[in-house]
């Protein structure tokens, strides 16, 4: 059996966002810094997925970032990458269990109503 191997090299620089929870009226909010921890990886979309909303089709921009493994990296974390923040979709895959490479999908943060 093959060893996975990227197949772009780890050139993007990113910003990991971690959020610290605080107690609102006895809720927990996240909030996450302006500024976070860099690291490297390959980030790759395919112009956005299609999806219903309501009734609508909308394009929402997703994507797929590759990095080395890190175990700070969690589901409830953002990306940011070129100033546009991404949030993590699901849990981060820890590729063949190896303690090695992470695959990461993500959505744009958008704002709006």
């Amino acid at each position: 059996m093959a060893a996975y191997k990227p197949n772009t090299p780890f050139t993007v620089p990113m910003h990991l966002l971690i959020p610290a929870y605080t107690s609102v009226k006895g809720t927990k909010v996240k909030e996450y810094p302006d500024e976070g921890l860099l690291f490297y990886g390959s980030f790759r979309t395919f112009g956005g997925s299609e999806r219903l909303v309501n009734g609508i089709t909308a394009v929402v921009d997703t994507g797929i970032i590759d990095t080395w493994f890190r175990p700070d990296i969690t589901a409830d974390c953002r990306i940011l990458i070129s100033g546009t923040a991404y949030e993590v979709e699901g849990t981060p895959e820890n590729i063949n269990m190896r303690n090695q490479y992470l695959s990461i999908r993500v959505r744009a943060v958008k704002g709006g109503a």
